[in-house]
């Protein structure tokens, strides 16, 4: 069962996963943006209506996956969405609106899904969050949330999960060339002080789908792929993309210059 299948990502892990020959039920809240993938694999893929930010249609599209194919072996939460603002800017419906997809509803995918993946004895999440949940971007502080919110909770469901045979990963992708940025919602107030920081990294987000430096969706897909298919030995966490492990490792880094700077000053003598 895969999440957010329209385009992009998902859409490109769906079309490789189906071609590996895994059957499949594909999300989006439109299932008529799913038709290309369901007549290019009839019978092999299923088309699943899915608002994440409600509880009921969420339950429906698990049972419905669930009768469809006899069982749920994976789980991609990979459906999301973005917003750009600055923290001043960002108001609480705004927060309480992209943390549903991004949160919530991955979290309550994962609540029901458990139970199948319990009972038959075997099963694998994979949540998919970003290299931008732990590089500091202006303007996406609330993504960036989501994002580091779902990976805790990963973290702690891989503990949880292990004696029932549940694996758990999480997909840091790097920069890939789809239509996020341009899909990408901005917040209603504008402060143009902000501007200073936010501007450039907006523009960066819109060009993504033509930046040459960006990764193409079928690797991504590829990739993922050979993850699931050895799932046993996958570490928690795994940066997808040529972009993505340099992002991570420069983000491990400035964690660890500033762990050593606060031990420094916290053991600084008071006359020093």
């Amino acid at each position: 069962m895969i999440t957010g299948c329209s385009s992009g990502l998902g859409q490109a892990l769906a079309s490789a996963a189906a071609r590996n020959g895994d059957e499949l039920v594909v999300t989006a809240r439109k299932t008529a943006d799913l038709d290309a993938l369901v007549s290019a694999w009839p019978g092999r893929v299923t088309a699943v209506p899915l608002e994440l930010r409600d509880a009921g249609s969420c339950e429906r599209a698990v049972r419905l996956a669930h009768e469809r194919l006899g069982g749920i072996d994976v789980l991609v939460n990979n459906a999301g969405t973005g917003m750009f603002g600055a923290v001043e800017e960002t108001s609480d419906a705004d927060l309480r609106d992209l943390l549903e997809v991004l949160v919530v509803g991955p979290w309550r995918l994962t609540r029901l899904v458990l139970p199948l993946m319990r009972n038959q004895g075997h099963g694998h999440v994979v949540n998919v969050s970003s290299v931008a949940g732990h590089v500091a971007l202006p303007g996406a502080a609330a993504y960036a949330a989501g994002k580091q919110a779902l990976e805790a909770m990963s973290q702690t469901l891989a503990l949880e999960a292990a004696p029932h045979n549940i694996h758990v990963t999480v997909l840091e992708p790097g920069m890939y060339a789809t239509q996020y940025g341009t899909a990408m919602t901005r917040v209603q107030e504008h402060i143009e002080a902000y501007d200073v920081t936010n501007s450039a990294v907006l523009a960066a987000f819109r060009a993504l789908a033509d930046n040459p430096d960006s990764g193409r969706p079928e690797d991504f897909a590829e990739q993922v792929l050979a993850l699931v298919a050895d799932g046993s030995r996958t570490p928690l966490r795994v940066p997808v993309g040529d972009d993505a492990f340099g992002y991570r490792e420069a983000a491990a880094r400035s964690d660890l210059e500033e762990l050593d700077a606060a031990r420094a000053l916290l053991r600084r003598s008071p006359s020093a």
